[in-house]
């Protein structure tokens, strides 16, 4: 059973064609990544798996359901987690309280936050664990605005695991990141390899290369190979449309 897949995926806005018939498939434990030159529509094909973008064409199954009409939350509820491009954390509340909103969220308890989120201890475990595992162990009680850009994705994905996902969808998130920060979050996904299935949107093709078990690339909308990183790094198509080399 695949964690992930999509069947001619289709989204049209207006006479742009931004995703052209995408299927593709994440598999148990893999990492799959996706790569594509700016306008390539890696971020609507993002929004159609999410759920935040309806799709005009295709299907999209979660582990054999077909999950193209359930929405954002419900996608969520089935194991869904997700990361942004740009980091979206209360700046003003602390790591703590962020991956404890983003547990009660999971659950459908999004007022209970304000009563007895520190009393619960099924979240405050589920919170703790996860920040330990992202090397945030010592960072309970940082305010998320005085934390470094690293840290600060370092939490993001910190959130995503303390919903207990089964399958994890990375936009991006190396995004901004100096040298010494993205070197940090590579040995994290790596230390992730295998417990999750995960689709990884990335720029950084330094990382992709070391990360990815399988690589789609994504040109104008249209997934022109799927093959390892060798097999993608060698491809001439793909050397000629995404690397500009000429063949």
């Amino acid at each position: 059973m695949s964690a992930l897949v999509t069947q001619s995926l289709v989204k049209r806005f207006g006479g742009v064609l931004a995703t052209d018939h995408v299927s593709l498939t994440v598999e148990p434990g893999e990492i799959h990544a996706i790569i594509g030159p700016n306008g390539a529509g890696k971020s609507t094909l993002i929004g159609q798996l999410a759920g935040e973008i309806a799709s005009d064409e295709g299907h999209v199954l979660m582990f054999d359901e077909d999950v193209t009409q359930v929405r954002t939350h419900q996608r969520a509820q089935r194991g869904l987690a997700r990361t942004y491009q740009v980091t979206q954390l209360a700046r003003e509340f602390t790591a703590l309280d962020n991956v404890l909103l983003a547990v009660n969220a999971r659950e459908r308890h999004n007022f209970r936050f304000w009563r007895n989120a520190h009393d619960d201890a099924t979240a405050m475990a589920k919170a703790t664990t996860a920040l330990a595992t992202v090397g945030l162990g010592a960072m309970h009680h940082a305010t998320v605005g005085t934390m470094a850009h690293g840290e600060q994705r370092q939490l993001e994905i910190a959130m995503a695991l303390a919903t207990e996902p089964k399958l994890l969808l990375l936009d991006e998130p190396l995004a901004g990141m100096s040298q010494g920060e993205s070197a940090a979050i590579v040995a994290l996904l790596q230390s992730l390899r295998g417990r999750y299935p995960m689709l990884l949107v990335e720029h950084d093709m330094e990382a992709v290369f070391a990360l990815a078990d399988r690589v789609s690339v994504l040109v104008y909308g249209r997934i022109i190979a799927t093959d390892t990183p060798d097999g993608v790094r060698n491809n001439p198509e793909v050397r000629a449309a995404y690397l500009g080399e000429t063949v």
